[in-house]
């Protein structure tokens, strides 16, 4: 019988990944209370449907898919009825939340008799027959998640401890959008300080693949940025707020949301890297 998957919520991601399981014809469904209209049109071209607590409760499968900051609160929130259900889901937190913040997850549904996996998505809001994204997963009976993986995901088990995925997931987001920050930095730096021209001519030269890199990631970045913060923010705590390279992550935070503000108010910033990153 093809499995019962739960999305919270039909975010970008949420119904990238509801489009390939439905595609497969497994049934999605997701809470649309409170949701707004672009979230509901996402949902229906997705194939998701509406659900209340209790019904999302009885899937085989519950994937928190949400801001860093809601993971916890979710967890909270779904716990009465997955406690009451008759039926025991398996929660995997699909979040990009450090490992403690995970552990703090994993504490709340261990309390309601679910099983509980960590998980990690890497790559962007797939589409049915796509390979650009993975996701990982890890803690005691994780393989099962594996099921999924005839139903239009890429699953990945890790051994390792609980939270191995959140792990990977912090690691491996720390590089690409860290590098990002860095370099969105610096083009505003050299701009303000009158030398763009002369850096985008050096690095054409000198380091084209890193070029590219912010040609393909920067601006994409700008509608993402008020999540991205947020991530950082994990990152930063992940990597351990006694030690100095913490600091980096969580100034990556804040120019994260600096941009957010930019792109809410003026695009003065984000004006400023689309003119550097022009193809010339």
């Amino acid at each position: 019988m093809p499995p019962t998957i739960a999305i919270i919520a039909p975010g970008a991601m949420g119904a990238g990944v509801a489009s390939c399981l439905t595609a497969k014809g497994a049934t999605v469904l997701t809470s649309l209370n409170g949701r707004s209209e672009g979230s509901r049109q996402r949902a229906a071209a997705a194939g998701m449907r509406h659900a209340d607590d209790a019904a999302l409760a009885e899937a085989d499968f519950l994937l928190s898919i949400v801001p860093p900051a809601e993971a916890v609160a979710l967890a909270r929130r779904l716990a009465p009825a997955l406690a009451a259900s008759s039926h025991r889901t398996v929660f995997v937190d699909c979040n990009a939340v450090s490992p403690p913040t995970a552990q703090a997850v994993a504490d709340i549904i261990a309390a309601t008799g679910c099983d509980f996996f960590d998980a990690g998505i890497i790559g962007p809001p797939p589409k049915p027959g796509s390979t650009a994204t993975k996701i990982y997963t890890s803690g005691e009976r994780a393989c099962a998640l594996g099921t999924l993986n005839g139903f239009g995901l890429i699953v990945r088990v890790l051994d390792g401890p609980l939270t191995a995925a959140s792990a990977l997931k912090m690691s491996y987001a720390g590089i690409t959008k860290g590098l990002t920050a860095i370099g969105a930095a610096m083009l505003l730096a050299a701009t303000r300080g009158g030398s763009a021209e002369a850096l985008r001519a050096e690095l054409a030269e000198s380091q084209p693949e890193l070029l590219r890199f912010f040609e393909r990631m920067v601006p994409p970045m700008y509608g993402k940025a008020y999540r991205w913060g947020p991530e950082l923010d994990e990152i930063a705590s992940f990597v351990g707020t006694e030690r100095p390279e913490s600091g980096m992550f969580t100034a990556a935070a804040r120019l994260y949301e600096q941009i957010a503000a930019d792109v809410a108010g003026d695009n003065r910033e984000t004006a400023i890297l689309d003119q550097f990153l022009k193809p010339k």
